[in-house]
């Protein structure tokens, strides 16, 4: 797969990422420890060079099955985990205070059984710590060898410039896709100018970009996509015109409705990296086929003329979670 470079950081990693995040927690059951192990390594053996976690998801067990999913290739992957929930709960505030980034990053380090972490991001910004406190913080962490490079996740224009200024950042993580566009608006041009990275998560929409959801899809009792107000039955009914918008696109070029939508998003910039997550290794090889399939001009204008008349109905966070989101 080819590869791709973060911004101005000179962290390298595959074109397509892999989100670990649903192999534990969030969209229904947990996946038995050894599917999750091979769905990590196949992810590996074709091309896959960068691993996403974090340690509220599950919590903590994530972190513990990339660490042994990865072990017999560490030093030729790159790790991503997060910080800055009150103890690693999701749940519950949120909580960068400088010795609890510290806390985490030791945990982390034991979980992952490595001793780096190769991307730290703030996982949601904490109004009640100065920004540049937490780059601070970590900033030290970077001296001290125990974390290479400085992410954000969901950060506003602002908050990425005042956390630039004190430590570089490498990569903001928030979500992007085909149906939701908002960072093109204040964040992706503050990036492209400060040199930063944007790792795209949902980048399928949450699994709806790919088809296999519709109207009358029923998730499993744990799967936060219960609460968001996009999933709804009436609002899944509104939204099925971008899938099948995206069907008629994919169907002319023999693909699927997934690398459509990761083609798109890899298209927009070169230091644009996605990472798919997913539970099935037909699924994995799907999203990492998307590296190869290439959008032209023309292809981007028919894509963007035949979306520009769909209404996206529905918030993508419930009321309290959207709180949490930086402006």
């Amino acid at each position: 797969m080819q590869k791709r470079k973060l911004g101005n950081s000179g962290l390298e990693v595959s074109a397509i990422g892999l989100g670990c995040m649903g192999l534990s927690f969030g969209y229904g059951p947990a996946v038995e420890r050894v599917d999750g192990i091979t769905l990590i390594r196949s992810a590996f053996e074709a091309g896959v060079t960068f691993f996403d976690t974090a340690e509220c998801y599950g919590p903590f067990v994530n972190e513990e099955l990339v660490g042994e999913a990865v072990a017999p290739f560490r030093d030729q992957i790159v790790i991503a985990t997060k910080f800055g929930f009150q103890d690693g709960d999701s749940k519950k505030p949120v909580d960068s205070r400088p010795e609890r980034i510290r806390a985490v990053a030791e945990a982390s380090l034991k979980r992952l059984k490595t001793d780096r972490i190769d991307l730290f991001y703030q996982h949601r910004v904490d109004p009640n710590v100065p920004i540049e406190e937490v780059a601070g913080t970590v900033k030290d962490l970077i001296r001290e060898g125990k974390v290479k490079h400085f992410g954000l996740s969901e950060a506003g224009a602002q908050t990425i410039r005042r956390a630039h200024a004190v430590q570089p950042v490498a990569a903001l993580q928030s979500e992007y896709s085909l149906w939701w566009r908002e960072p093109e608006q204040s964040v992706l041009p503050t990036l492209e100018e400060l040199g930063i990275g944007f790792v795209p998560f949902s980048p399928l929409g949450k699994g709806f970009l790919t088809g296999a959801i519709n109207a009358s899809t029923e998730f499993a009792s744990n799967d936060f996509r219960n609460v968001v107000p996009r999933f709804s039955e009436e609002n899944r009914k509104a939204n099925a015109a971008l899938v099948d918008v995206l069907g008629q696109i994919a169907d002319a070029k023999s693909v699927t409705r997934a690398q459509i939508a990761l083609a798109w998003l890899l298209a927009q910039k070169q230091w644009i990296v996605p990472i798919p997550g997913t539970t099935k290794l037909h699924r994995l090889k799907e999203n990492v086929g998307a590296a190869a399939v290439e959008l032209s001009a023309d292809d981007l204008t028919a894509i963007e003329s035949a979306l520009r008349d769909i209404q996206i109905v529905g918030e993508r966070y419930p009321a309290h979670i959207q709180q949490r989101v930086d402006r």
